[in-house]
């Protein structure tokens, strides 16, 4: 597959950190919410395997957030998501599936809750802000949607910490998984969470302070020296490896959040009222005919840029193969699939045409490690 060149313009907006990821040598972009994200840094296979053993800063501005606040807010959170965020805390962040009246997947989420009043959903590439708009209105719930200039770096890999904790002090050390804080900065306070979009570990870094955050994001490269930190972006390799699942590729409106294994995000026994629960409860009594697993394909390249249809021994077609690439450890392709029920024994023979040509697989669980 040929890649061409993206155009900035006001649609496709920059980020505060584009002139310093150009000069650090970025090779492709794509477009994440309107904004560019980078794609690349020369070698895929080279990033990878950088990623896992060292610490990479990301510009993941194009992540934006949804701010709601105002004293209906909480109502309005809980109303988009099947997740309970009943018993909620103030400093936490929360997966959210977000659903439609249909169980439609809209978004998949991380809910930052400042507090009762205050909530951040830090988006996939999509346009939830009319859907809240749209939500609210039409309960006529009195809360503020805005998209805050908020714009995230993410510091990931297994040296993240120890880099962060040279910036940060001690206190940083104390922060959890999923939980997030203010950390001063020369003066500036920046919240952090420790979160990101790799299995590796890490931090991601709300900057609402930009002249702040760009001499943090130069600072993280002159400290970082000593533990070989390099500028990166979510790698596909390690995110497909992960089953870290991916908006708009992995999943899609017309996916409900059983069918991609987030049953334990689905609460509906507990007292909330959420878009789409009745249809909900509807899919759980029925069983669904379709979920996300793992393929392994019997090649060394691939090049995806739409689903492909996946085949039995017998040429009918049992799935879609959603995201792919060349994994290293495994030595052949592996991807993301949608695979059809009965289709979801564990090694059952598959059939996918790339390019032409016919390759052998099997079917396989999620994550592959």
């Amino acid at each position: 597959m040929k890649n061409y060149l993206i155009t900035k313009s006001r649609r496709i907006r920059s980020t505060p950190y584009t002139s310093r990821i150009e000069k650090q040598g970025v090779t492709a972009y794509t477009s994440y919410n309107h904004m560019l994200l980078p794609a690349a840094f020369g070698s895929l296979e080279d990033t990878y395997h950088h990623l896992k053993e060292h610490v990479q800063v990301w510009d993941v501005a194009g992540e934006r957030q949804v701010e709601i606040s105002g004293k209906d807010s909480a109502e309005l959170m809980q109303l988009m998501t099947c997740r309970d965020l009943s018993k909620s805390k103030d400093g936490r962040c929360y997966y959210c599936p977000i659903i439609d009246d249909q169980a439609g997947l809209i978004n998949d989420p991380v809910v930052l809750r400042h507090n009762e009043k205050k909530w951040w959903i830090s988006i996939a590439d999509s346009d939830v802000i009319l859907f809240a708009k749209g939500l609210a209105i039409g309960n006529k719930f009195e809360v503020k949607i805005i998209e805050p200039n908020v714009n995230i770096m993410a510091v990931q890999g297994p040296k993240s910490f120890k880099l962060m904790e040279k910036i940060f002090g001690e206190k940083i050390k104390k922060l959890k998984f999923f939980g997030f804080d203010y950390f001063n900065f020369k003066g500036t306070k920046h919240l952090i969470a420790q979160s990101g979009w790799s299995k590796q570990g890490g931090y991601e870094i709300y900057v609402e302070n930009t002249k702040s955050g760009l001499e943090l994001y130069d600072y993280l490269f002159e400290i970082g020296k000593e533990f070989n930190v390099k500028p990166g972006c979510p790698n596909l390799i390690e995110r497909i490896e992960s089953a870290l699942l991916s908006y708009g590729n992995d999943m899609d409106i017309n996916d409900n959040p059983f069918e991609c294994g987030f049953d334990k995000f689905v609460n509906l026994d507990s007292d909330i009222t959420f878009l789409g629960i009745e249809k909900l409860k509807k899919i759980k009594f029925e069983g669904i005919s379709k979920k996300l697993m793992g393929v392994q394909i019997d090649t060394k390249e691939i090049s995806l840029s739409e689903s492909l249809d996946i085949k039995n021994e017998n040429n009918a077609k049992i799935g879609e193969l959603r995201s792919a690439c060349y994994s290293p450890q495994f030595k052949k392709v592996i991807g993301i699939a949608m695979i059809n029920s009965p289709y979801w024994e564990v090694s059952e023979s598959i059939q996918i045409e790339i390019n032409g040509n016919a390759f052998n697989g099997k079917v396989c669980d999620l994550p592959f490690i």
